[in-house]
């Protein structure tokens, strides 16, 4: 996306005119990302819609507002998640109207997200909305630092932001091991009803409500958003969230990798593919790999993961789910006696 003299996206650039707190117009967004009025436009009419902008007047007389319920920037030097969360109880007494348990899965989920800000970003602000109307509760932080898909990708010499997508989905996973376990993002993300992760043009998401994940373009570039929202009237619990994952000493020894994440195509057919998939997975005892989407296996890829690999870790076990009968019968052959189920 075209960018203007400060180098902002048309989010961004909504953003910050929202956050001078006066009405504003497509002209001032357009003008501040450097893009056309026409889609700048657009992106408003996408928030309108979403019920996170509201809209006055008609034709170049049109001025746009946020609709948020809480709205606040906070420079991250000495920022600390918990008091930030304490400060949303205080702004928003309608979330004693929500259930202990609810909103305790809600207060994991924004202190986790926005103390991943805070350690790993190397931003100056991070901004925290929250939107609550009837049962539909939203979070969105947003940073201005390096962008969580570069980090993890220079951290770990990743070919490109897509492989960072794919190792964030598998938990455990961190660049800060002295302060993180990894798993903040992993939870937050299985805690949710919607979950998306947007930076240097990519964004995850993940759809609980139909157990489906996607990675796509996303207008946000510079810094890193985080956005997800939970239907408070459905009961849930952080130790139902965690239950999967956990063993009886709730250890997180579990995990589940959805393929069709760590790949542009729908097959898998190389030793590299399979090594890549593998790293980081000897930290758990069980790992789900769905293979729906997945078209194809090679005979490298599997003997690769599921003989060589496995034999060097012997304390983790896969489990493929969701194979079509073509990569069943791959695994299956090349795993003479290996137990698999689709």
């Amino acid at each position: 996306m075209t960018k203007g003299k400060e180098g902002v996206s048309v989010a961004q650039a909504t953003e910050e005119l929202a956050a001078g707190g006066a009405a504003f117009s497509a002209g001032d967004v357009a003008r501040r990302a450097g893009v056309t009025r026409q889609a700048a436009y657009a992106h408003l009419s996408k928030l309108v819609a979403a019920g996170r902008a509201r809209r006055e007047g008609a034709g170049r007389g049109t001025r746009y507002t946020r609709s948020w319920d809480f709205h606040r920037v906070y420079p991250i030097s000495g920022l600390d998640e918990s008091a930030v969360w304490t400060e949303v109880h205080a702004e928003l007494p309608q979330l004693a109207r929500v259930p202990s348990n609810v909103r305790n899965v809600v207060g994991y989920c924004f202190t986790e997200m926005l103390n991943n800000a805070i350690d790993h970003s190397t931003g100056v602000d991070a901004a925290a909305t929250i939107w609550l109307t009837g049962d539909a509760l939203t979070v969105e932080i947003v940073d201005d630092g390096i962008g969580v898909f570069r980090r993890i990708r220079e951290e770990w010499s990743l070919p490109d932001d897509l492989a960072s997508i794919a190792e964030l989905s598998k938990g455990k996973r961190t660049t800060f091991p002295e302060r993180h376990s990894g798993e903040g993002i992993f939870f937050t993300s299985k805690a949710v009803d919607h979950f998306e992760l947007a930076s240097g043009g990519y964004r995850w998401r993940v759809d609980n409500t139909r157990r489906d994940m996607a990675v796509g373009e996303s207008t946000t570039r510079r810094g890193t958003l985080v956005r997800f929202d939970v239907d408070t009237s459905v009961d849930r619990s952080l130790a139902a969230v965690f239950a999967p994952y956990t063993n009886v000493d709730t250890e997180f020894d579990r995990s589940e990798i959805v393929l069709h994440l760590l790949e542009a195509g729908a097959a898998f057919l190389s030793r590299s593919e399979a090594k890549r998939l593998a790293a980081g997975l000897d930290q758990f005892r069980v790992v789900t790999l769905d293979f729906r989407g997945v078209e194809d296996v090679g005979q490298g890829f599997v003997d690769e993961l599921f003989r060589v690999w496995s034999r060097e870790h012997p304390n983790t076990r896969f489990v493929p789910i969701n194979m079509n009968e073509g990569v069943r019968f791959m695994v299956e052959r090349g795993l003479p006696g290996n137990q698999s189920r689709s």
